[in-house]
C-alpha cells in the first residue's frame, strides 16, 4: 500500500479470498484493505497512538440520517459526556481533498455536531473547531491531544 503522511504505525494485515485483509481494533475484526481503509486505519491509530485518544472514545461507519438518507461516517471521537468531539473524513490517497468533501464532512456535521473535524486522504489532512455561534469553522495546525 501508498506510503501516507501519518507516522510509522504497526498494522496486523493478511490475505483471505477477497485479497487482503486489515484488522481494525475499534470493529475488532479483519476488513477488506482498500485505498480508503488504509487511510482510515491510519487515522484511527493517529487519533490513538500520536494524539492519545482512548479506544473506547472511538467510534468507526456508523450510520447516521443526512436528509433522511442514510451516510455512514468514517471516525468518531467521543467526549466524556457522550457528544461528539470529533468527527473525521477519510478518503482515498487519490481523491482530492476539496470543497465537497468539506460540504459532505458539514452535512454530517450537521446531525453530529462536533466541536472538531478532521478531513484526510492520508496525503494531506485538515483540521478545523466549529464555532455554533458564529456558524463558522477555525483551521488549526493539528487536531488537539487528548489531554486538553
Amino acid at each position: 500500500m501508498q506510503v501516507l503522511n501519518f507516522p510509522s504505525y504497526s498494522f496486523r494485515i493478511k490475505s483471505n479470498e477477497k485479497g487482503l485483509a486489515i484488522f481494525d481494533v475499534i470493529r475488532k475484526k479483519f476488513v477488506v484493505l482498500q485505498p480508503e481503509e488504509w487511510v482510515r486505519q491510519h487515522a484511527i491509530h493517529y487519533l490513538m497512538e500520536t494524539k492519545g485518544y482512548p479506544k473506547i472514545r472511538l467510534n468507526v461507519e456508523k450510520q447516521l440520517q443526512v436528509n433522511k438518507l442514510n451516510k455512514r461516517y468514517d471516525i468518531v471521537v467521543f467526549n466524556s459526556q457522550g457528544g461528539v468531539d470529533i468527527l473525521v473524513e477519510c478518503k482515498a490517497p487519490d481523491i482530492a481533498i476539496n470543497q465537497e468533501v468539506f460540504d459532505q464532512i458539514a452535512r454530517y456535521n450537521y446531525q453530529l455536531k462536533a466541536n472538531f473535524l478532521m478531513v484526510t486522504n492520508g496525503l494531506s489532512h485538515y483540521y478545523c473547531k466549529t464555532n455554533y455561534q458564529n456558524e463558522k469553522y477555525s483551521f488549526l495546525k493539528d487536531i488537539p491531544d487528548f489531554r486538553r
